[in-house]
């Protein structure tokens, strides 16, 4: 049995994270006794804790594939999405008038300053989708690529 001193050391060092394999075993054996003193009371539970956390398994199956069901959901929320849009859209439309009328009130709200500077942006923002649907195409090849290798195991 070893000595009430060596226990209170070597749980300090466990504490502090500092302590060996080994030595957590001779702790977890001490811990697991049934005389031990008041004062490390408090800390059997702990140890008795990992004794069984050790001996539990999980034993379910875990799929390495995504169901069809996620892709199948994804679609339809996208269409949803889009019906959505169009209705907003539709029921927030102007009445239709004269493209030069558009130009010309355009031209009268603002500034050809804050005309050109929207044209900047939006010139901007269609170069960077771009770059954002390029990298989409290249994850769909690697997803296609990734399920030839998981259907060929």
């Amino acid at each position: 049995m070893e000595s009430v001193k060596n226990i209170e050391k070597l749980l300090e060092r466990y504490l502090e994270a500092e302590t060996t394999v080994a030595e957590e075993a001779r702790l977890q054996e001490y811990f697991l006794q049934e005389d031990i003193p008041a004062h490390l009371e408090s800390y059997r539970p702990m140890f008795q804790y990992f004794k069984v956390a050790k001996q539990e398994r999980y034993t379910k199956e875990v799929p390495l594939k995504p169901g069809r069901n996620t892709s199948y959901y994804l679609r339809w929320v996208s269409v949803a999405a889009v019906a959505v849009l169009l209705v907003g859209v539709y029921f927030n439309q102007q009445p239709l008038t004269s493209s030069t009328d558009q130009f010309a009130s355009l031209e009268e709200e603002y500034t050809p300053e804050e005309i050109e500077s929207a044209q900047m942006a939006l010139a901007m923002f269609s170069k960077n989708f771009n770059k954002g649907t390029e990298g989409v195409a290249y994850l769909k090849e690697f997803e296609k690529t990734t399920n030839k290798f998981l259907v060929n195991e």
